[in-house]
């Protein structure tokens, strides 16, 4: 293949999880600028819906649906629409996810914290599964999951400091990316005699008006000297669910502007 075969989805079905908004919709965007068909989910259906009939006027199919990942027989259900209208599915990117945070360590609520995990690893693990059925008969797929630095990496609290009141990372959220992580080798070494590859993206930091002293603090402990943007992700969501990753499977690939490499 030549590299623009190696990254030619044409003629792909892919389903974006978180797909309406942020990094979800800006991967889903990427997809389809490669030629895949997209059904984009979330929670907000309308919203989805509209982002959908957005990333339509690039030329190829899409399809925006309602869909809370929690729940099995949604996740279900969404995922043989997708098969039933656009076909089965070829590539999985699990981008729904966050966290629920209202209580700080040692402070720390439980039922936010299963909350946590609910959505990010509960949502990912239903999501891969129902599509796996789909692409183990083929024996091809591509299921890419979304962490964070705080996955890998401690949280740093002094670049919160300056900011009273901005919304800083919990062990919430650090604990399910960590989770994702290590779920990415296991679905790796389970799904690979199909020929199916999993891999996980973190990002680092997303620049989103944030309070400027957390951004300047931020920055300061960044290589490339900035926060992201939801574009730096692109890329990456493109290796991994095209050709071009045929031989790349395990593998948790930090998108962070150099973050993790101090």
């Amino acid at each position: 293949m030549t590299v623009q075969e190696l990254f030619d989805l044409s003629g792909k079905v892919a389903i974006v999880t978180g797909g309406g908004t942020n990094i979800g919709k800006h991967m889903a965007e990427a997809l389809c600028e490669v030629g895949c068909d997209v059904a984009i989910c979330s929670r907000r259906g309308e919203l989805c819906e509209a982002v959908a009939a957005e990333l339509a006027e690039i030329g190829t199919r899409t399809l925006g649906l309602g869909c809370d990942v929690t729940q099995e027989d949604q996740v279900n259900a969404m995922v043989e629409r997708v098969a039933r209208e656009l076909g089965p599915p070829d590539i999985v990117i699990n981008d729904a996810g966050g966290a629920v945070v209202n209580s700080w360590f040692p402070e720390t609520d439980v039922t936010e914290f299963r909350a946590s995990f609910e959505v990010n690893a509960v949502g990912s693990l239903l999501v891969s599964q129902a599509a796996a059925r789909h692409m183990i008969p083929r024996r091809w797929g591509k299921i890419i999951l979304v962490g964070s630095i705080y996955g890998v990496v401690g949280g740093v609290k002094w670049i919160y400091e300056a900011s009273p009141g901005f919304k800083r990372a919990s062990i919430n959220y650090a604990a399910a990316k960590g989770a994702l992580v290590q779920m990415t080798r296991h679905l790796a070494t389970s799904l690979g005699e199909f020929n199916i590859c999993v891999n996980c993206i973190s990002p680092g930091g997303i620049f989103r008006d944030q309070d400027p002293n957390f951004v300047e603090r931020y920055v300061q402990r960044t290589p490339l000297g900035r926060m992201g943007t939801e574009t730096d992700l692109k890329g990456a969501a493109v290796l991994l669910a095209s050709h071009a990753s045929d031989w790349i499977t395990g593998q948790n690939i930090l998108v962070d502007g150099g973050w993790t490499a101090w």
